[in-house]
């Protein structure tokens, strides 16, 4: 019984040390669209910011409504640096805008929706 539960919190930990990882490259911006609304809460207009990395996966990564950003400041088609840890990312624009934003979806790139 004691290996038992000894195997599977070693498992656990050695899971969450799999999952922990950071991905971090660079990649053209496929698409930005506005996410919500602004009202006297939310001050600022969300983005979700779509890109592939370079492993095939898709991700939707959405801006704060504590950040200003400007939509012009993200060019679709654009080169842009990119640091995934979890749920969490940041991007950086050719510019030099940092914006940093959540992850809300993560696709593989021959499933995802056309």
């Amino acid at each position: 019984m004691r290996k038992w539960i000894l195997f599977t919190l070693i498992m656990m930990f050695a899971l969450c040390a799999v999952a922990a990882t950071k991905e971090k490259g660079k990649v053209a911006l496929k698409d930005v669209q506005p996410a919500g609304v602004t009202d006297k809460k939310h001050k600022h207009q969300q983005y979700d910011l779509f890109f592939t990395i370079t492993s095939g996966q898709d991700y939707t990564c959405r801006t704060s409504d504590k950040a200003s950003v400007k939509a012009t400041e993200l060019v679709v088609g654009g080169s842009i640096s990119y640091e995934v840890n979890g749920n969490k990312g940041k991007i950086k624009t050719e510019a030099g805008k940092k914006v940093d934003c959540t992850i809300v979806r993560v696709a593989n790139g021959s499933s995802a929706p056309k």
